[in-house]
């Protein structure tokens, strides 16, 4: 008798059900796993491990392509379970604003989050040029309405009844230019997005992307506490492109699948205060001082190499674009109501003695759930001294942060 086969194609992560292929040999046997407990809550690939998988046990495959077996496959399941392609259909329920549309982030941004089947509105915002963008973006066939809304006058429109506010607003970085150096520009931005936010919706999930990320989530926080609505659950820095970065880097080093890699990326988001835990990367891996060293600068310093790269034309847009799509992504699949999301992301803080620390989270429908502590336990001594060298910058981040909010209001 021939040995018994396999083949499973995976989308998402918790039911499943098995059928008999009319076309295969009663001795091989067919799954169809699916990963969602009420919808398909993810899109594109942002978050590799959860969209499409085939992984074949046997070798009856050879090289037929994934498309085919979803041909074979979804026939007979269907006939199986009814229900369970139902629940693949996502209900578009979520409505999303992006706070500076318009700009070099923003565009790609919400051309990904347009992606999103949970989304049913996405708002756009900027002082200018809006609505070309809006009109282009409402082209793509997903679910969401897309709207536009330019200028002061027209920002409370776009945050009413907002689920999420992405806020990549404020100008980019040029060569020779430091995070710092954006402060007193994007600080101001920031401060007068956030008490709009503030006053239309106060218990939307709100993602600062605006550098520096280290001094404008404490400003957001400080504008939320004035206005008697702040949630630390809720108020997130989008640190999501150094977890990209450290897991391609990390991922061409040693040869592995990226999308098996998971590196941690704690404290801020800016020069020595971005620490990636090389020591927690998943799979285990070992590393030599000198790649852990190589790496880590590497990580850090990655926004400057794609500034010094583009010559003067831009800073890391694309890229930070993708990240933030990954987290918008992330906090829609936890407001949908899936149990397993996880991310890092830089947050009000008691894991060290600083009040704001970027640190792997779980994310439920209220926000964050709970702090993942065992990523700063068992620390390499290399580690621990990045660690210890990275407060005081990052201290010191914050309080220019915090200060600001003492000063006059900057318009936007």
């Amino acid at each position: 008798m021939a040995a018994t086969s396999a083949a499973t194609l995976s989308i998402g992560a918790t039911a499943s059900l098995n059928t008999k292929l009319n076309s295969f040999s009663q001795s091989k046997s067919a799954g169809l796993r699916v990963n969602s407990r009420e919808s398909l809550p993810s899109f594109c690939g942002l978050k590799a491990a959860s969209f499409l998988r085939c992984d074949s046990e046997s070798s009856f495959l050879g090289n037929q392509s994934s498309t085919a077996l979803w041909r074979r496959l979804a026939p007979s399941a269907q006939r199986v379970n009814q229900n369970v392609y139902k629940n693949l259909q996502p209900q578009a329920s979520y409505k999303v604003a992006v706070l500076g549309a318009a700009g070099g982030i923003g565009q790609p941004l919400s051309l990904l989050i347009k992606m999103s089947p949970l989304i049913s509105t996405l708002n756009l915002y900027d002082i200018a040029n809006v609505k070309g963008v809006a009109a282009d973006i409402s082209h793509c066939n997903t679910p969401s309405k897309v709207q536009a809304f330019t200028g002061p006058s027209e920002l409370a429109n776009a945050l009413k009844d907002v689920d999420i506010v992405v806020i990549p607003a404020g100008v980019p970085r040029k060569p020779g230019m430091t995070r710092d150096d954006l402060f007193n520009i994007n600080a101001g931005i920031v401060k007068t997005l956030v008490e709009a936010v503030a006053d239309n919706c106060p218990d939307a999930f709100i993602h600062i992307i605006s550098n520096p990320v280290n001094s404008t989530v404490p400003i957001a926080a400080e504008v939320l506490k004035q206005k008697g609505v702040f949630d630390p659950k809720k108020l997130f820095g989008v640190t999501t492109l150094d977890v990209v970065r450290a897991n391609t880097f990390v991922a061409e080093k040693k040869n592995l699948e990226l999308i098996d890699v998971d590196v941690p990326v704690v404290g801020g988001h800016a020069g020595i205060t971005i620490l990636p835990l090389l020591s927690k990367t998943r799979p285990s891996v070992s590393f030599t001082d000198e790649e852990v060293q190589a790496l880590t600068v590497r990580i850090q310093n990655a926004g400057t190499e794609v500034v010094e790269a583009k010559a003067g034309a831009g800073s890391a847009t694309l890229s930070m674009a993708y990240a933030a799509a990954r987290f918008v992504e992330s906090s829609l699949r936890a407001l949908d109501g899936d149990s397993d999301v996880y991310e890092c992301t830089f947050v009000q803080s008691d894991l060290t003695e600083l009040p704001f620390f970027a640190s792997r989270v779980k994310l439920g429908r209220k926000g964050i759930e709970a702090f993942v502590t065992s990523d700063l336990q068992g620390l390499t001594e290399y580690e621990e001294k990045a660690l210890e060298a990275l407060k005081p910058e990052l201290k010191a981040s914050i309080e220019k942060g915090i200060a600001f909010t003492q000063k006059p209001s900057v318009a936007a």
